[in-house]
């Protein structure tokens, strides 16, 4: 029997002007690991919430939604919450105790398991996990990708049959979201527990993956073997499907050298294709690869952001966050600083707005023309409709209403939100929430624009928009300074990119030999073809520097 099944499932929230799921039917096999992706707002985290019994939204549910056989509304509670184990997007917002340990005897305790088997789980999740050395911690000592470690751990001490995941990497760094990645797939293989994934990040999912689902407006638009599914995105009806730019980097380029024969899957395999098709042109190619070279220091004309050997702890007993950091943004310049989870890059965000103040050296910034994103867009709302959130940012202007309401529409239309303008914030999608927010920092017209992870939980389409967004505010003299683990976006469309490690800066320079010089911190198509060619690091380059040279 199939674990989960769904038939002509509809579901309609309250007010809303169309439907988040529309007829949707598809069945999943015990064991098998399925990776749901689609635009934001397309229906995945209303998808994947009909399958967990207390997170079923409140709003119009047509059709059936079955968990081996028996409507998941009706389940006992017990067998629910010990069997469908989720994983939240946030994982603060699913951490409910102070210390490691207590969160993975939680669960278990509710059960009202006997301590001896408490103990038993526990141990053998935190082994599994890995979490011995900060088992006694205190969960807010901990980093993002431990966090959402311990999320799952305290899940799978549970030993669930289903795991859904919505989004759990969106506020990991490449190396703990690559991590967490392979953990839920050794759960898959070495537990045989059905997994069902929802996810922007694709490159490491799509070898993973039994199946994909591909939705759109809340419908299923296809459901497939993996390779199948690059194929039919970079050809739907003619054209390509606004996913195609979500696909793995290798797929990418590869449907556009061979788009007659299937696609590589893996950074291996595109390799390996590489050097066929490369294979007796070594006169075209240049093997020398030089050892990288220190990046030239960025020469400052006219900075509107200095910060000078600033040094920063949050208490006498932590230790120090930023270690005589040094950093200057060019006016007019789009500067991205990447790094892992807790080196720092927050809390220099931070200072740059004026929230923290060095302890010492100087943040020289005008902080009268500067707005900020902060990670979490729900800090930003205030309002019942995302209608009114945009009005709130023009309340102190003195306009006249028809303009505000006028400015609000247009920035509606550009967020490409229109059709949620009278919903409730908190009941758009991770990356609508992120859209709303921007859109009302973007009101308020600022000179210098403080960005902290804006592409979180955005689909790949809307990513391409953003990057015009912002680069047309450059080009109209905003200056730029954003934090981010999106090496791909950086790569493509910054001006600037700098590496963030233990306080300061260790290498800055523009993305072409800023990555080129990186093993991790680099993009797929710089790792596919770095050993031919070690300057191209998009996909664009790497596929326009392949039909030039084969």
């Amino acid at each position: 029997m199939e674990t989960i099944r769904l038939r002509n499932v509809s579901f309609t929230y309250p007010l809303a002007e169309r439907k988040a799921l529309d007829d949707v039917s598809f069945d999943i096999e015990p064991s098998q690991f399925v990776v749901v992706c689609g635009k934001s707002g397309c229906g995945k985290s209303t998808l994947l919430k009909q399958l967990k019994k207390n997170l079923i939204p409140y709003g119009l549910l047509e059709g059936e939604v079955l968990y081996c056989g028996t409507p998941v509304e009706d389940l006992d509670d017990r067998r629910s919450a010990c069997e469908i184990g989720f994983v939240q997007q946030n994982p603060d917002n699913q951490i409910v105790t102070d210390k490691v340990w207590h969160e993975l005897a939680f669960g278990l305790e509710s059960l009202g398991l006997p301590n001896a088997a408490i103990k038993r789980r526990v141990a053998e999740m935190a082994s599994y996990f890995d979490i011995q050395t900060w088992f006694r911690k205190g969960v807010n000592e901990l980093s993002g990708g431990q966090k959402q470690l311990l999320n799952l751990a305290s899940i799978m001490a549970m030993q669930p049959k289903v795991l859904i995941l919505d989004e759990p990497t969106s506020q990991l760094d490449p190396i703990a979201a690559s991590e967490f990645l392979q953990t839920v797939y050794k759960i898959n293989r070495d537990l045989g527990t059905t997994v069902i994934i929802s996810e922007h990040r694709l490159e490491e999912l799509f070898p993973m993956a039994d199946k994909v689902m591909v939705m759109d407006k809340g419908r299923i638009l296809a459901f497939e073997d993996p390779r199948k599914i690059g194929e039919f995105l970079a050809d739907v009806d003619g054209n390509r499907h606004p996913m195609f730019y979500g696909l793995p980097s290798v797929m990418r380029i590869f449907s556009e050298i061979s788009p007659a024969e299937q696609s590589p899957l893996t950074i291996r395999e595109g390799r390996l294709k590489m050097e066929e098709l490369l294979d007796g042109k070594h006169d075209k190619i240049n093997h020398n690869v030089m050892p990288p070279k220190a990046l030239p220091q960025q020469k400052v004309k006219n900075p509107v952001i200095s910060i000078k050997d600033a040094w920063f702890k949050y208490s006498r007993e932590s230790g120090d966050v930023l270690r005589g950091l040094n950093l200057d943004v060019e006016e007019n310049q789009w500067y991205c600083l990447l790094g892992g989870n807790g080196a720092g890059k927050s809390t220099t965000l931070k200072m740059i707005s004026g929230i923290k103040k060095p302890q010492r050296g100087s943040v020289k910034v005008d902080r009268t023309k500067l707005s900020m994103l902060p990670q979490n867009p729900q800090s930003v709302f205030t309002e019942i409709t995302a209608e009114e959130e945009l009005l709130e940012a023009l309340h102190y202007d003195r306009i006249p209403d028809q303009e505000k309401i006028d400015r609000v529409n247009a920035m509606l239309q550009l967020m490409e939100i229109e059709h949620l303008r009278k919903s409730n914030p908190y009941d758009l999608s991770g990356g609508e929430q992120q859209r709303l927010a921007l859109g009302k920092i973007l009101l308020l017209e600022p000179k210098i624009l403080l960005l902290d992870e804006p592409t979180k939980g955005l689909d790949p389409f809307f990513k391409r928009t953003l990057a015009g967004i912002l680069r047309k505010l450059v080009d109209s003299g905003v200056s730029l300074f954003m934090v981010s683990h999106d090496i791909e976006f950086c790569a493509e469309y910054a001006d600037r990119c700098a590496m963030f490690f233990d306080g300061d800066i260790v290498s800055e320079g523009e993305p072409k030999e800023f990555f080129n010089g990186n093993n991790f911190y680099t993009t797929t198509a710089n790792k596919i073809a770095r050993e031919w060619n070690e300057e191209v690091i998009t996909c664009e380059e790497v596929a326009a520097w392949l039909k030039d040279t084969i």
